[in-house]
């Protein structure tokens, strides 16, 4: 199977000649490297590093939640973070970046290919019930301006043999008409901005955001099966969404978690 490269001087030039794509200060990509988080969790020393978006063709120590393993062969996959500098956020509502960054990539796959692409709290993206994607987020830089990476990994063209787990899918093996990466990641970019820009503008208010995610989020009104740090398994269904992203199962709120879908209503 032949996998294309991302077209780097296309990202490139995008940042100056795509009136949605200037939020991001600039669009990198690189053959190879161990973790785009962890790339720019390091470059978020520099105070003025802001807005940067690194995509790798590959990523050696690629993760995810949990520090599990998420890894792929070269192109078959999008391998981005953005790093993004958030003023005067209050921290409790900071864990709505990441499932922002849900609510972005869900909405560009629905536009690049037509598949129904729904979330899986806090922020995997499933289609058909397979995970097609995953978002990591991680506080690179402390204070009264945080500074926050977030990465998405989204598989595009790997084969079922490929799947680095038994229950994820692919664009290819869902079926989407088309497996275009760099049209794919400026339409995951552009809803991005969209969305940070208008949450911002709101003095980080959470009313918008919260009703795309729920709109979005499969696990609402679903069956599910809780591990919890610590080893407590908690089942029941997920009634809501709270304030600070945590989800509702019964009358407990969880913030983090394995969760599993028994019953989901798609």
């Amino acid at each position: 199977m032949e996998r294309l490269p991302l077209d780097a001087a296309v990202l490139g030039r995008s940042v100056a000649e795509s009136p949605e794509l200037r939020f991001f200060s600039a669009i990198e990509v690189v053959e190879s490297t161990g973790s785009t988080n962890a790339d720019l969790v390091a470059r978020a020393a520099d105070s003025s590093a802001d807005r940067l978006v690194l995509i790798a063709e590959t990523q050696e120590r690629g993760r995810g939640r949990h520090d599990r393993q998420w890894v792929s062969p070269a192109r078959a996959q999008l391998a981005m973070s953005v790093l993004v500098r958030v003023r005067g956020i209050d921290p409790a509502v900071l864990g709505w970046l990441p499932l922002l960054t849900g609510v972005a990539v869900v909405d560009a796959v629905r536009a690049e290919t037509g598949l129904k692409a729904v979330l899986k709290w806090p922020n995997d993206v499933l289609v058909d019930g397979r995970k097609l994607a995953g978002i990591l987020a991680e506080i690179a830089a402390v204070g009264a301006d945080p500074a926050v990476v977030v990465g998405v990994g989204l598989n595009v063209s790997l084969t079922e043999a490929e799947l680095p787990v038994p229950h994820a899918t692919s664009l290819l093996l869902a079926g989407a008409p088309g497996t275009d990466r760099t049209a794919l990641v400026q339409s995951v970019l552009r809803e991005f901005a969209r969305r940070f820009i208008a949450w911002e503008a709101s003095g980080w208010d959470i009313t918008d955001l919260s009703a795309a995610y729920r709109e979005r989020c499969a696990t609402l009104g679903a069956q599910v099966r809780a591990e919890l740090p610590g080893g407590e398994v908690l089942t029941g269904i997920a009634t809501g969404i709270d304030e600070n992203g945590r989800l509702l199962i019964g009358d407990r709120a969880v913030s983090a978690g394995d969760v599993t879908h028994l019953r989901a209503e798609y």
